[in-house]
C-alpha cells in the first residue's frame, strides 16, 4: 500500500504570546532528540498563543516537553503519508464523511512528491473508523 495510516500522539501547550517563547519550546524538545515533523502555532489572543508538536518518541523527550509547558493534546489524532496528487485532500475528507465521521481538526503538508495529513477526531472510535475508511479508500483498485 502507498499510503500508511498510523495513529499519533499530538502534544499541546499554551505558551505566552512574545518574542522567544515558540524558540524555547522547540529548544527544549530538539535538546531531547525530538526531530519534529508537525508544528503549529497559534495565536488565541494578545497574551497567548498555542502550539502543537508531533511526534515525540522517546521518555526523555516527553519528559522534555511537559519541562516546557506541553502535554498529550485530547485529540484522537491519525497521520496518512503517501503519494501526492491532485484531489487527495478532497478524497481523503469525502472518505471521512461517508462514514459518518466529523473531522474535528486537519493539518497538511506536500513536499515534493510526498504528502502529510494529521486529522483528529472527537473519540479513539471515530479515529479507528476514520482509518478504516480511508485504508479503503486509498486501497489499490482491482483490475
Amino acid at each position: 500500500m502507498p499510503y500508511t495510516i498510523n495513529k499519533v500522539e499530538v502534544w499541546v501547550g499554551d505558551i505566552p504570546n512574545r518574542p522567544g517563547t515558540l524558540a524555547r519550546v522547540l529548544e527544549g524538545l530538539s535538546g531531547a532528540g525530538a526531530s519534529l515533523e508537525f508544528l503549529i502555532a497559534r495565536k488565541l489572543d494578545d497574551a497567548t498563543s498555542r502550539v502543537f508538536v508531533a511526534p515525540l518518541k522517546t521518555k526523555k523527550q516527553k519528559q522534555a516537553a511537559g519541562n516546557v509547558g506541553l502535554s498529550v493534546a485530547d485529540m484522537n489524532s491519525i497521520r496518512i503519508e503517501g503519494p501526492d496528487r491532485p484531489g487527495l485532500g478532497a478524497q481523503l475528507s469525502r472518505a471521512v464523511a461517508d462514514a459518518g465521521i466529523n473531522i474535528r481538526g486537519a493539518s497538511a503538508a506536500a513536499l515534493g512528491k510526498r504528502a502529510v495529513f494529521y486529522l483528529a477526531f472527537d473519540s479513539t472510535a471515530d479515529a479507528k473508523s476514520a482509518a478504516a475508511a480511508l485504508r479503503k479508500a486509498l486501497a489499490p483498485k482491482k483490475r
